[in-house]
């Protein structure tokens, strides 16, 4: 299978530049997976989709301020970094630009001083491992000094930067959001549970490698980075139950899906589990847990694009896609939503 089978047409004024005051008020698209049939709608009538005994799958993670902008020490030189990955103490992998000013021993100054690092190893891919040293609480500094990693294709700048977590944002620890949430309001999640939807929080701490573009023309070829995830015990009994009783597992967002496909057992049971996945999960796969999944519209030729393509089939999401485009709905992290069911 061909990166170019997951290519289409997005004009460039499609991409939401910034999230609508109201998150609930995002256009749906609702595409049958079996028929791909498609019908509109707005994201709080979510509701009338979900039935008394389904399970909503929801990722808690919360998005660190990783973005940082700092000056090498004993020049003016201006040097970003994005924080990546906590690896031991206060070192994290990282990717800077530009990286070839950031050779092992450079030392980087972020707010005058009260963040310094020093670059100590180059690894994978170019990124480099930076320690960090500092006086106080690492988080509080960072929540001072950092910016929220927006994606490059957002060219404003975010007044709030809130709009950029889900409102049931808990666990510290990824590099970018898991925007299919964003669409939630504490409103909206208590209609759910009202209903008689049970809602399972995993944590999987969302890392830059899941928007990585897919270079390999044979989509097999592409490697996956590994992310970190965790499950409950109450969670994975709410998943489980719902299923021995015949309910749907509905997930929200590519990461949610990925978190049980990746605990899952043969079966398609979980129990508490944590770990570190790369999942790649494409046309072919064979769903052990996920029955249907809310998601945001994906860049062309993604990974995020082949998952919802495994689930719906590829000639139903791009038609779906298609018609996105000409009903001008808004695309990818602050835009619109789609339901696949």
């Amino acid at each position: 299978m061909k990166r170019q089978d997951f290519y289409y047409e997005l004009p460039e004024e499609l991409i939401a530049q910034d999230p609508l005051e109201d998150r609930s008020s995002s256009r749906l698209l609702v595409l049958d997976r079996k028929s791909g049939a498609v019908s509109h709608q707005v994201f709080r009538k979510i509701t009338d989709y979900l039935r008394e005994g389904d399970c909503l799958v929801i990722n808690d993670t919360k998005v660190i301020p990783a973005r940082l902008i700092g000056s090498k020490m004993g020049t003016d030189a201006k040097i970003e970094v994005l924080l990546l990955k906590r690896k031991e103490n206060n070192v994290w992998e990282t990717l800077v630009k530009p990286g070839k000013k950031a050779r092992p021993g450079t030392k980087v100054s972020f707010g005058d001083g009260l963040l310094v690092g020093e670059v100590v190893d180059i690894v994978e891919e170019g990124n480099r491992l930076i320690r960090f040293s500092f006086e106080g609480i690492f988080e509080e500094i960072l929540d001072q000094l950092g910016q929220m990693p927006l994606p490059p294709y957002i060219t404003h700048q975010l007044q709030d930067k809130n709009r950029y977590q889900t409102v049931y944002a808990k666990h510290t620890g990824s590099a970018a959001a898991p925007t299919a949430g964003l669409h939630f309001t504490p409103k909206l999640l208590k209609e759910i549970e009202e209903k008689g939807i049970d809602i399972a929080k995993v944590t999987l701490h969302v890392g830059l490698g899941t928007f990585r573009p897919v270079k390999a023309d044979e989509i097999t070829d592409h490697h996956m980075h590994s992310e970190f995830y965790q499950i409950d015990e109450g969670a994975a009994a709410k998943i489980n139950r719902a299923k021995e009783r015949g309910g749907r597992i509905i997930c929200v967002g590519t990461t949610s899906c990925r978190t049980v496909e990746s605990a899952a057992d043969e079966h398609g049971r979980l129990e508490a589990k944590s770990g570190w996945t790369d999942i790649f999960i494409y046309p072919g796969y064979a769903f052990k847990v996920l029955d249907g999944l809310i998601t945001n519209f994906h860049l062309p030729e993604s990974t995020l694009i082949m998952l919802v393509s495994a689930l719906a089939g590829r000639e139903n999401v791009l038609a779906a896609y298609e018609e996105a485009v000409e009903k001008k709905y808004r695309f990818f992290s602050f835009g619109d939503a789609m339901l696949v069911i």
